[in-house]
């Protein structure tokens, strides 16, 4: 399950338990919305709850990355240790976005924003 919350330049995705393609494809849907109405976006993560991906994620998630390599400013990821290879290298193996992992949700947002 992804809850999409949309905060003037920061989009927010919560992340609750496996994340399904039918929940990254919502994410994709909030991106594509959000980069209509700004040259760049500013994304924040929250994998601490999450239990899981499927395999057919992980594929699309290289794809809509590869399609979209200027459009992030910043990626920041609030999760905890076992996400973390994984996250960072799909963070910067496609897109030029400065990417952080945070395991503080305020830092990460605050990062996130540019402040």
């Amino acid at each position: 399950m992804i809850v999409v919350q949309e905060d003037k330049n920061l989009l927010k995705a919560g992340v609750f338990a496996e994340l399904t393609l039918a929940d990254y494809r919502e994410l994709e849907q909030a991106i594509i919305k959000k980069l209509k109405a700004q040259h760049k976006l500013n994304l924040l993560l929250d994998l601490r709850k999450m239990a899981g991906f499927t395999l057919d994620v992980v594929w699309e998630d290289i794809k809509f990355t590869r399609s979209h390599p200027h459009d992030f400013a910043r990626i920041a990821v609030i999760a905890d240790d076992q996400w973390t290879p994984w996250l960072s290298w799909l963070g910067t193996a496609f897109t030029d976005a400065d990417t952080e992992i945070f395991s503080d949700a305020d830092a990460a947002e605050a990062w996130a924003r540019g402040r």
